[in-house]
Formats: structure tokens, C-alpha cells, sequence
């Protein structure tokens, strides 16, 4: 849906000239405050009976204007001086300076976006903003979650929940608090993370979410700040998140953390000694089959094995697709990377996986792999090459990283199989542990 501002922009300059000539000097006055007009679809609130909407969005997406908006759109009257639809609302930052300086003062707070006739003035001594009208709107800081004992509201705007030290206890008070009126509701603006929380509330049936990248709110923000950075963190587990807007979970007891797996990343690539194509077939190619995992790995093999490291080049695994699909799609990826061999598990498949990679190309250097072990067994001592640092990954393999993030010590969390995570496994098991099992030390005679 577009706004009124997209519709604007994008018609002839006779309509546009049509529209403005039609507005009145009042509305011409009023149409800066109309966010409904200018707003995108995120920072509108969603139809229906919810008691909580959470704005989740990337860094700059726009989510305090939001937030700043559904405080004013509540407690503004119709007409200067009127009551509006709630009358005592709360503020809370992860700071009492935080929650003024942004929510309040900030250029997309409170104050910014209210037309003249309806601003609020700011009370310092009682850290409250009065409205004409009477509504009053309290601020709290999340370091002090006692303070919302005693007062009560019929609506609340929170800000960054996800980084709150007290997050739970706050919240708690904060339910306690919102008594007032027929339906009290609570706007939460946050850049996501991976606390339990905002896990649960996202889950409830009376919470409504909108999300939104920072790409998004581009129009706002400056051109050196989009490209500063998405030149440095697109394509990272940081940046789906920062940017994007993505709530990434660690699963409890995960092999693979955020942390390691942004720890991996790197932008520049050395020489390889090595590259492999791994494979982790289908058991079949119907639409309802499990994906075949395909990952390319790069090897640096200079020195003793604890100085040996890899690099994940590519993820080019495949979904729903014939064992004449998959496989061409693998010998593509040794010719794109000059691969020296392709590994294949063949547990599902035994011979048929040669044959059909033979199918596509007759003279593909190739390896069957059986697993004797379980997932699990055989991810751990790959998880603790990540842990000493020797295994890189280029940007963008965030498909394969989200599998990943899902392994842990008591079995994959994810739906299906995590076929991609089998195939890097794979891989590092034949460029580095493998090898490393059967190194010998040079030995240096004495003269």
C-alpha cells in the first residue's frame, strides 16, 4: 500500500499542482503533521484488537518516528484542547537520559512531531511531558523497574526492549501499571536480538509486529551512513540483524554461536592449496524432499595442522531438486572454483551418487563419504576449528549460517535436515581434519 506521500511523488506535476491548489491554508499548514500521509506501512499501527505492536527494524528504519506518532495520534484530540483517546501514557528507555533525549527531545521524539498547537511541554522537575488537553506522559527508565509501582497508564511506548539490563523485571511492572481505559496497548520499538523476552513476546496471540530494513527509511538518512554501513556488515549475522531487522536465535547449547559465526567472517582470501566441492545428497527430488547441501571450501595447508585453515567460499545447496539437477549444479561449482575433488555422502543414495555426478561429468575427481557417527559426533570437532579461529567465511552465506545457529549439542532445532551444515562438515573433514590425522613431522637429520 502506498502512502500518500508515494502517490504524490510519483503522479504527473499537474495532479500534484491540482492537489496542493485544492488544500486549504489550514491544510496546507496541518498536511507536515499528517503522518498518515507520509508514513510507510511499518510506522502505521495494524487493524485489529492487539495489546502490544512491536516495531522490530534495522538501525535508521524509522521505528522512534513510529513510536512518536502512535503517542500523538493517542493522546491528541481532534481539535486543540481536546480530549484525546488516552490520558496517561509511559515512556521508557533503557535510560532516564535516553528515554529524554531520544523519545522526547530526539529529532524523530515527541516534540519534533508535534504541530505548535498541540505541543507538549516538557516538565523537568517531574520528568513528564503535559499536553494542552491535559494528557500527561511520564518517563521510566529501565534501570529502575520499581518506579512503575504506584502509577498507572492506559497506553506505553518502549524503546530498544531488546537491550534492557532489566528487561524482564521492567516489563512485569509495566503490565502491572496499564489499567486504565477500555484497552490499554503498548507500542515496542526495538532492533532485535536474541533475548528470551522479546522471544516470547513476538509468540503471544495479542502481539502484532511490524518489521522493516534500514534500506527502508533511506529517503531519511544520509547516503555516507547507508554506504559506510553496508559496505561493512551486508552479508553478515550482524548485519541481518542491525540492518535487516532479523531476530537471529542462538539455540541453547549451540555448536555455532552468533558470536563465532561473525568471528568467521572475513573479506579478503588468501591462496588456496585446496578447494573442495562437498555434497550431501536427497534421499529424493520430489518438491517434499529434504535440500541437497552443496558447499565449496577453500584450504591453506602451509605448515604443522594447528596452522592450517579454511575458508567457506560458497553455499550453492539446491531445494526440491532432481538427482540430474543437484549434481549439475555441483560439478558447475568445482568448474566455478577450480576444485580439485568433490566429496559425497552416500548413505541415502550408495552407488547411484557417483553414477548420477558420472552422468554430468565422466572425469570428475570424486570421493564417497559414509557417516558412522551421528550429526552431532561428527559437527563437534568442526565446531572447535571455529572456536580456535581456523575457519573463515566469506560474506553472505546466511542460509547456511542460520542452520548452523540451530545445531547444538542435543540435535538440530530447525525443520528438516540440516543438509547444508552436513556438507560444510564434509568438507572440513576432508581439507583439514582428515589430513591432519595422517600428518607426519618432517624429520630433520643431523649432519
Amino acid at each position: 500500500m502506498k502512502s500518500g506521500a508515494d502517490w504524490l511523488a510519483s503522479v504527473e506535476a499537474d495532479v500534484q499542482e491540482d492537489f496542493l491548489d485544492s488544500l486549504t491554508e489550514h491544510e496546507l499548514c496541518a498536511l507536515p503533521f499528517l503522518f498518515e500521509f507520509w508514513a510507510m506501512e511499518h510506522q502505521l499501527p495494524p487493524e485489529g484488537d492487539w495489546k502490544t505492536w512491536v516495531i522490530m527494524g534495522g538501525r535508521g528504519a524509522g521505528k522512534t518516528r513510529a513510536g512518536a506518532e502512535w503517542v500523538r495520534s493517542l493522546v491528541e484530540g481532534p481539535r486543540p484542547g481536546d480530549p484525546g483517546q488516552c490520558r496517561s501514557v509511559a515512556l521508557i528507555g533503557e535510560t532516564i537520559d535516553q528515554t529524554r533525549e531520544v523519545m522526547v527531545f530526539g529529532e524523530s521524539g515527541i516534540l519534533a512531531c508535534s504541530p505548535p498547537d498541540r505541543r507538549p511541554k516538557w516538565i523537568s522537575g517531574r520528568k513528564q511531558l503535559e499536553w494542552p488537553n491535559g494528557a500527561v506522559a511520564q518517563v521510566f527508565s529501565a534501570h529502575d523497574p520499581e518506579a512503575l509501582r504506584g502509577p498507572q497508564f492506559d497506553a506505553a511506548w518502549v524503546d530498544e526492549l531488546a537491550k534492557w539490563k532489566k528487561a524482564q523485571e521492567t516489563w512485569d511492572m509495566l503490565q502491572f501499571a496499564l489499567r486504565l481505559g477500555d484497552r490499554p496497548q503498548q507500542c515496542v520499538t526495538t532492533t532485535p536480538r536474541n533475548i528470551k523476552l522479546l522471544k516470547e513476546l513476538l509468540a503471544r496471540s495479542s502481539t502484532v509486529v511490524s518489521t522493516a530494513p534500514t534500506e527502508a527509511n533511506r529517503a531519511n538518512l544520509a547516503d555516507s551512513f547507508l554506504e559506510e554501513v553496508q559496505t561493512r556488515y551486508a552479508g553478515t549475522r550482524l548485519g541481518r540483524q542491525e540492518l535487516d531487522g532479523v531476530l537471529l536465535e542462538d539455540t541453547e547449547g549451540a555448536l555455532w554461536t552468533e558470536r563465532l559465526l561473525e568471528q568467521a567472517i572475513v573479506d579478503e582470501l588468501p591462496e588456496f592449496d585446496r578447494v573442495v566441492v562437498a555434497v550431501d545428497p536427497p534421499v529424493s527430488g520430489k518438491v517434499t524432499s529434504d535440500e541437497c547441501g552443496i558447499v565449496v571450501v577453500g584450504a591453506v595447508l602451509k605448515g604443522p595442522p594447528q596452522h592450517w585453515k579454511a575458508y567457506v567460499l560458497a553455499d550453492q545447496s539446491v531445494t526440491a531438486a532432481s538427482p540430474q539437477a543437484w549434481a549439475a549444479r555441483a560439478v558447475h561449482a568445482m568448474q566455478e572454483f577450480d576444485a580439485d575433488k568433490m566429496v559425497a555422502e552416500v548413505n541415502q543414495g550408495g552407488d547411484l551418487v557417483e553414477s548420477v555426478v558420472r552422468q554430468i561429468d565422466p572425469l570428475t575427481p570424486y570421493r564417497s563419504v559414509h557417516a558412522s557417527k551421528g550429526k552431532v559426533a561428527r559437527a563437534e570437532p568442526v565446531a572447535a576449528l571455529y572456536e580456535q579461529g581456523r575457519v573463515h567465511h566469506v560474506r553472505g552465506l546466511t542460509e547456511l549460517e542460520d542452520q548452523m545457529a540451530k545445531m547444538s549439542l542435543t540435535g538440530y532445532a530447525g525443520k528438516g535436515s540440516p543438509d547444508r551444515v552436513d556438507a560444510l562438515v564434509w568438507a572440513l573433514h576432508e581439507v583439514l581434519i582428515g589430513p591432519a590425522g595422517s600428518y607426519r613431522q618432517p624429520m630433520i637429520r643431523s649432519l
